[in-house]
């Protein structure tokens, strides 16, 4: 054997022997054998959904909150208005302004709030309006920027579950001219629907102020409108309230703070803890520009009653009685599991907009695996039938094509494992037809050489010339398929992308197995002997 062969054979092996490797070796001490192929939702179970963020709800508050900001910013000048409210569309309207302060609110307006809005002022009734019209360009950069925020709460949500090789991604759009939608693939969850209560609920907690006189409880918003008079002050809003009493609970409401005193943002960290009655209760701390604020707060209104908000809903009205600074409790009719789950979406921090479902498919662990056996079935029965063909029709030589087959699914194989590449039913379909490409090949090359013989050429000439002319046929099939699974990878969802990667690292195996490394095998059958005839 030359010795120029014998180092090429080697370095094969080594590289096949490596893909062997990564397929059976365990991922990390103390796991199974082949752990290192992942499987992906459709074969191991799970949950896959389609959220749509509601890009509108980040930008609503933000409009609101600004429109607080600056009514509370003018009270304090002493500059009398009308009203500060959120305008029509993405905008901040501003009426009943004294014209003797306009150039004042202008100045005020327009170092402020230049960055987000461009403003523009008219007169009613002889009082200066301001209207704050968001710009377009903030718009989107807000849009963006709320999507992106998004998939880090989910992602921090999900590590927290442990879900292993989950699957998140920003994809498409809907309307809007982002993309603001989030891909959700979490395979071998076996309480689908508590997963996704986790991932959609908002978890935006809020201490407010529970207004001083005529604050609540009152059993109905109507009941609350007519103690205040028949009108809501601006600055407050009225809230459901949920109060356990015993083994019932009311719905109620009250008059809260629109502007919260402190918001998920100052949170530190979350548990579950007990209630002084030993039930389960959610223990909340406070970063410590968190807890000076909760400090100064507390200290001023010592007697008042403070609303823990969360969602939107009232889950405690404690009473103040001392100065609070870092930590504080939040009770509730919680189960073991509920107090935990709660504590975990706090830590997690809050979404900033809701989430819409807008697909949601849940595939069983049964399924699952019915889906591996049918596969791998699918796989052995295809190979099988590819292998008898090729011993038929091109007898010995199909030897050839056969090793080049299983060398082929080697290296795919262990490629997926190497870095960690997800398996998924579509993939296991790309295998398959991978298999039919391998085989295309090789049958092109042995048709050559056949072609060879026939024009009177020695069997080592017929070989290398089958090999090299056939080469570029070969190459210009591949490419053409490896751009259409290029384009599959780039547009393409979970499931399509993993079709996509298994024909792509299948194709790229099949002509480094066809041309190559089946051309070495024939140069070993032949070795230094002169043969007359070739068993093909």
């Amino acid at each position: 054997m030359q010795k120029n062969l014998r180092l090429k054979l080697t370095l094969i092996l080594i590289f096949m022997a490596l893909c062997v490797y990564y397929i059976i070796s365990p991922r990390e001490k103390g796991a199974g054998w082949f752990s290192r192929l992942n499987l992906g939702l459709d074969l191991k179970g799970g949950i896959h959904l389609v959220l749509q963020v509601v890009t509108d709800d980040a930008l609503n508050q933000e409009l609101l909150q600004d429109a607080d900001r600056i009514a509370q910013e003018l009270r304090s000048k002493g500059i009398s208005f009308e009203a500060s409210k959120k305008g029509s569309g993405y905008s901040v309207e501003i009426s009943g302004i004294d014209p003797a302060r306009e150039n004042e609110v202008r100045a005020y307006l327009e170092s402020t709030y230049n960055r987000k809005y461009s403003l523009r002022t008219s007169k009613v009734e002889e009082k200066t309006r301001c209207i704050l019209q968001m710009m377009g360009s903030y718009i989107r950069e807000m849009r963006e920027s709320t999507v992106r925020q998004a998939l880090e709460t989910i992602r921090r949500r999900v590590d927290a579950l442990g879900v292993t090789e989950p699957t998140l991604q920003i994809y498409g759009s809907s309307e809007q001219d982002i993309k603001d939608q989030i891909i959700v693939e979490l395979p071998g969850i076996d309480d689908p629907d508590r997963v996704k209560s986790l991932i959609e609920n908002t978890a935006q907690l809020e201490l407010r102020l529970v207004k001083k006189d005529q604050g609540g409880p009152f059993s109905s918003i109507e009941a609350a409108l007519e103690a205040l008079g028949g009108r809501l002050p601006d600055e407050y809003q009225i809230l459901p309230y949920r109060e356990d009493r015993g083994d019932r609970s009311q719905l109620e409401y009250l008059v809260v703070r629109k502007l919260p005193e402190i918001t998920g943002k100052d949170l530190k960290t979350a548990r579950r803890t007990t209630d002084s009655n030993g039930a389960p209760a959610v223990g909340f701390f406070l970063t410590s520009e968190g807890a000076k604020q909760f400090a100064r707060t507390t200290e001023r209104h010592i007697g008042e009653r403070l609303a823990i908000v969360l969602d939107n809903v009232v889950r405690s009205a404690p009473v103040i009685n001392e100065r609070i600074e870092a930590e504080g409790i939040i009770h509730g009719r919680f189960t073991v599991k509920e107090a935990e789950d709660l504590a975990l979406l706090l830590r997690s921090g809050a979404l900033p907009a809701s989430l819409r479902v807008l697909e949601e498919r849940s595939v069983g662990a049964s399924l699952g695996n019915d889906s591996i056996r049918s596969g791998i079935s699918a796989s052995l029965i295809g190979f099988g039938l590819v292998v008898l063909a090729m011993l038929i029709y091109y007898r010995r030589s199909g030897l050839n094509a056969i090793w080049c087959l299983l060398g082929n699914l080697i290296i795919l194989l262990g490629f997926m494992a190497a870095v960690g590449a997800t398996l998924t039913l579509p993939g296991i379909a790309g295998i398959i037809l991978t298999i039919g490409m391998a085989v295309d090949a090789n049958i092109l090359i042995f048709e050559r050489i056949r072609e060879e013989l026939r024009n009177g050429k020695t069997v080592r000439a017929a070989i290398d010339a089958g090999f090299s002319k056939v080469f570029w046929t070969i190459f210009d099939t591949n490419i053409t398929t490896l751009i259409a699974a290029a384009l599959l990878f780039q547009f393409g969802t979970g499931p399509i992308r993993g079709f996509a990667v298994t024909l792509s690292v299948g194709l790229l195996a099949n002509m480094f197995m066809a041309i190559y490394v089946s051309h070495r095998l024939f140069e070993v059958m032949l070795g230094s002997r002169r043969i007359e005839r070739l068993s093909i």
